[in-house]
């Protein structure tokens, strides 16, 4: 009778599934094949300070001697990659023990027995996450941490009192990329799968997976979106409502992390489809969780030019792109409005007008109207305020001789119709100037004007606030550098000119 032979790959050595098959007694009788190449690079990693491999193959030689199993050493020690492995396991006609996905279906390709074994999970993520967990946020040698309650209020707890290893965390992620790897297409989409870094989607699950050199540390991120709702479930007014099916076509939803925007988008994007209207979505990753009728397009699996001339050519009424970030994505979606596409952007702002400048700094003025009609701000879950912009030719606030009137783009609170900011250019920068005063019938004083006007040679964002003889400003955290480097003298001396006090504040 032909002796039955077991070959371990690398994932198989480091989650000892050999050990667990010996120790349980699965594998009774045989021979353990090693490959030399594996060894070659468990010492490798131990001399990087990984010896997750090096104690792996120390615990399959104690649990083999231990049931009178033997190892025989296999290969030449100076090539240990996945195809020598599965050539060696098809030559000798050994079972290939793995862990991994991608080297299974390999070897099933090429006629290799495949052993997919791993020890039982650490973690068993459906019970983890109960009604009350938004997310599991696991990071060797801190205790597992779940995020509880909802994007309103919640709060991070500690699920064990003990560290979780490097060896519990890529058992974790094992599991869910065998997991992902026997759905890909229809409940899991692979968008980023590098050694460093992987991110993923399975079932309503995003899996987010990061390890040295990209981060410091190997961390492991599962987030599960807590509620699906109807834009019904917002309580709108009909005022609203009439301008999201009507006019809107260039819609920003804007707030920090966490405060609802993709749950608003989806919504949204559900309404349009029960309109009959062609809704498609650019993701990435692809964690939306959308009617069979919305195509979802991937951001990471597509180059800039694929996604414009597919969404132009498959002609959407809407399309929800979640989420805006680098400058690629903005053009992008300048583009594909501008072409006549409606457009839902959700970004990432901590005001409204935060989120209008981001479009207004890459885009000529006077066009912003046409990228952008409708600004709905989100706050813990809830819609706090939409702004709607309009173009016209006035006066902007701040300036004061009528010769000096130029298009201007009016940002209105859309429930009241106030005013609350005009955008306009004045020499070859963009001002963005708030009009509380203006409404009372005041201008912007000098001094706060020239402030303003020499914020914005240096910091593309800010907010400035006059009270009597005190002007605030409220500089974002990552320009506040710049601002006491560049700004700061400048502005003492303004001061001391016209007698007035400047504070300044991180916001």
């Amino acid at each position: 009778m032909t002796e039955r032979l077991y070959l371990p790959d690398l994932l198989a050595i480091q989650l000892k599934s050999v050990v667990h098959l010996v120790e349980s007694g699965l594998l009774k009788e045989g021979k353990v094949l090693i490959h030399r190449g594996l060894v070659a690079e468990a010492e490798r990693l131990a001399s990087e300070g990984d010896t997750l491999a090096l104690e792996g193959l120390e615990k399959l030689a104690t649990a083999c001697r231990a049931a009178g199993i033997v190892i025989e050493y296999v290969g030449a020690s100076s090539n240990g990659d996945r195809l020598a492995i599965l050539e060696e396991a098809r030559k000798r006609g050994a079972s290939l023990v793995t862990c991994d996905p991608i080297t299974a279906k390999m070897a099933s390709s090429l006629g290799v027995e495949v052993l997919y074994e791993m020890p039982p999970p650490p973690f068993r993520i459906q019970e983890v996450f109960t009604d009350e967990v938004m997310s599991l946020h696991l990071k060797g040698g801190l205790p597992p941490r779940v995020k509880r309650g909802s994007p309103r209020s919640w709060r991070l707890e500690e699920i064990l009192d003990k560290p979780v290893t490097r060896e519990e965390m890529e058992l974790t992620l094992a599991y869910l990329m065998r997991e992902a790897y026997t759905s890909l297409g229809t409940d899991a989409f692979l968008e980023v799968d590098k050694p460093a870094v992987k991110i993923f989607q399975l079932r309503d699950f995003r899996i987010v997976a990061t390890r040295p050199p990209f981060s410091d540390g190997f961390e492991l991120t599962i987030v599960k979106p807590k509620i699906r709702r109807r834009l019904a479930d917002y309580s709108l007014p009909m005022k609203v409502i009439e301008r999201l099916e009507t006019q809107a076509e260039g819609i920003l939803i804007a707030g920090p992390p966490g405060m609802g925007k993709s749950t608003f988008a989806q919504a949204l994007a559900e309404h349009y489809k029960s309109l009959n209207k062609i809704v498609k979505t650019i993701e990435s990753p692809r964690d939306l969780q959308v009617s069979p009728e919305i195509t979802q397009y991937s951001k990471a699996a597509s180059r800039h030019n694929e996604l414009h001339d597919v969404l132009l050519l498959s002609r959407p009424d809407y399309t929800i792109f979640d989420e805006i970030r680098g400058p690629e994505d903005f053009d992008l979606f300048i583009d594909l409005r501008l072409a006549g596409i409606g457009m839902i952007g959700v970004i990432h702002a901590t005001t409204p007008i935060d989120a209008i400048q981001r479009i207004a700094n890459r885009i000529d003025l006077g066009m912003l109207p046409s990228v952008i009609d409708t600004v709905i701000f989100m706050d813990k879950g809830e819609v706090e305020k939409i702004y709607s912009l309009e173009m016209t030719v006035k006066v902007p606030a701040g300036l004061k001789k009528e010769d000096l009137a130029r298009p201007t783009v009016i940002v209105k609170d859309f429930l009241t119709d106030e005013p609350k900011f005009e955008l306009y250019v004045f020499g070859e920068r963009n001002f963005v100037v708030p009009i509380k005063k203006e409404a009372r019938g005041e201008a912007m004083s000098r001094p706060a004007f020239k402030i303003t006007s020499l914020l914005q040679e240096y910091i593309p964002d800010f907010r400035i606030e006059e009270d009597k003889n005190v002007i605030r400003l409220y500089i974002p955290e990552q320009y506040y550098r710049i601002y006491i480097k560049k700004c700061q003298n400048k502005l003492l001396k303004i001061a001391r000119k016209y007698r007035i006090n400047i504070e300044a504040y991180p916001s």
